[in-house]
């Protein structure tokens, strides 16, 4: 019997952070700490109770994908990711059917090969293989279900989600009618987040059963808090002038590009320095003074390598 949760007592919080190096029991990745802002969390209690799912968007690099795994990790909830690409399709993420290897199975069986692939081959139910929707459904307890990047997918492809995510069940057509797996309910509602970068414009049947928030950058005073979560430095102070250098560079690069234009993301930040905290602390205060310390880390084109990471502090600001 599948356990009902009150979705009245489930919130989350932002509050229940990973220890240092701690891993997930799931994949055995190492955890880190994720720091929403109060309107992340809202959005996100609004989700778990009005069961819909969550769409996500904002600038990449901002902790969208991350923050699935991070409302799992305060719940205490099972975590599935679907990484969505180019080539994938909707009934991907329910489940595959190994037709190929029951046909293999059926001509073993037929020249009496193998007694294994004889008893197999009779049973369709075997060749199928859930996907991460499909075992979110299944999962009798509730799940923290991640969609990641939808727009990378076929403009199709929203709207062949709409049944499962509005009445949360779907058919698996390869089986018999009398097969316990036909029809998949979903004993727990699944708790979905799904990303985009808006590379497309996504169906409007779809977003009106979603949920909706814009993710903004974090401001300079969460970005520092980020950054002390995730590591430990003798002096403040160099927290600081990383962020502003940090800063300086994301508005110059606004600037020059405009607000649509590629910038330096969180993402890039924590790469950033993961590198600068091997060295001494007075070094890196000494150097961000004069240069962009590893601009390779923070700059992903040669044009913005030439313009930013080959100039001195007193160039740009000239």
């Amino acid at each position: 019997m599948a356990r009902t949760l009150d979705r009245k007592n489930l919130k989350y919080t932002g509050k229940k952070q990973p220890q240092p190096g701690e891993k997930d029991p799931q994949t055995g990745q190492i955890l880190y700490p994720y720091l929403p802002s109060q309107k992340l969390v809202e959005a996100v209690n609004l989700a778990i109770a009005l069961e819909r799912p969550l769409l996500l968007k904002g600038e990449p690099g901002c902790g969208k994908t991350k923050l699935a795994r991070a409302v799992a990790y305060e719940l205490g909830l099972p975590y599935e990711a679907w990484y969505i690409k180019s080539t994938s399709r909707a009934k991907d993420g329910l489940y595959t059917y190994d037709a190929v290897g029951r046909l293999r199975d059926a001509q073993l069986a037929a020249a009496k090969i193998d007694e294994e692939a004889t008893a197999k081959a009779k049973d369709a139910d075997a060749y199928v293989e859930w996907g991460p929707l499909g075992r979110a459904f299944d999962n009798e307890q509730k799940t923290v279900l991640l969609i990641d990047e939808i727009d990378k997918a076929d403009i199709d492809f929203p709207n062949d989600l709409l049944l499962e995510l509005d009445e949360k069940r779907f058919e698996v057509t390869e089986v018999k009618q009398n097969s316990p797996i036909k029809k998949i309910q979903a004993q727990e509602t699944p708790i979905v987040f799904i990303t985009s970068n808006d590379e497309k414009d996504l169906p409007d049947a779809f977003l009106r059963r979603c949920l909706f928030h814009y993710v903004k950058f974090p401001e300079r005073q969460q970005l520092v808090e980020i950054v002390k979560a995730h590591f430990a430095f003798s002096q403040v102070e160099v927290v600081n002038a990383i962020i502003d250098r940090f800063l300086e560079l994301r508005e110059q690069m606004r600037r020059d590009k405009g607000e649509a234009g590629k910038k330096v993301s969180t993402s890039e930040l924590m790469d950033w320095v993961r590198i600068l905290k091997d060295h001494p602390d007075d070094e890196i205060l000494t150097k961000l003074k004069t240069e962009l310390l590893y601009p390779g880390v923070l700059l992903k084109s040669w044009d913005d390598y030439r313009r930013y990471g080959e100039q001195s502090i007193s160039n740009t600001e000239a």
